[in-house]
């Protein structure tokens, strides 16, 4: 399927494996393919700001999404008797200042592969059928737009707590990926 992608949806499926990176992610969700799509121009982000969407402010609610879903949480952690402040400071008294983030920074740098979750993949399948339901030989941005918005997902919810009109926002993909 990858080979029938334009140059705008690779950018947006590496992209999102950068983003996961970034954020330390160990899987690419839909959130990610989301940051992706609006950070590039194409016909996605077009349709995004055609919608009347802040797309700044869709990208920094969408990153913080992220971050929020895989940060370390300490009041979770405080409460199985795990003090985060002080596992750090000990670390960092032992290993010196820093420890932590460059063990981090060393071990993400040995993985080769981030897995896709269902959501992600179920995003990238509804795509295609949005392509071919349009007549596209190709899949664009707009397309994986379209796949991102059909059905419940992660990147859905950031959508709509950013005030996205769904359907706008999917008439507008459609208009744009299929004048491409």
């Amino acid at each position: 399927m990858f080979e029938r992608f334009t140059k705008d949806a690779r950018f947006a499926v590496v992209g999102a494996q950068e983003i996961a990176i970034e954020a330390h992610s160990g899987q690419i969700d839909s959130r990610h393919l989301l940051v992706a799509l609006a950070e590039e121009d194409g016909p996605a982000r077009s349709a995004l700001t055609d919608s009347g969407l802040d797309v700044a402010e869709l990208v920094r609610q969408a990153r913080a999404n992220i971050n929020a879903g895989d940060a370390l949480d300490p009041a979770a952690l405080a409460a199985v008797g795990i003090d985060l402040d002080e596992v750090t400071r000990r670390t960092e008294a032992t290993f010196g200042e820093g420890a932590l983030a460059r063990a981090g920074r060393i071990l993400r740098g040995r993985r080769k592969h981030i897995p896709f979750t269902r959501d992600a993949k179920k995003s990238l399948e509804l795509a295609l059928r949005e392509a071919i339901r349009l007549g596209s030989k190709e899949i664009d941005g707009g397309h994986l737009l379209l796949g991102l918005t059909r059905a419940e997902s992660p990147a859905r919810s950031v959508l709509s707590g950013a005030g996205a009109d769904i359907e706008q926002v999917r008439n507008l993909a459609e208009g744009k990926s299929a004048a491409a």
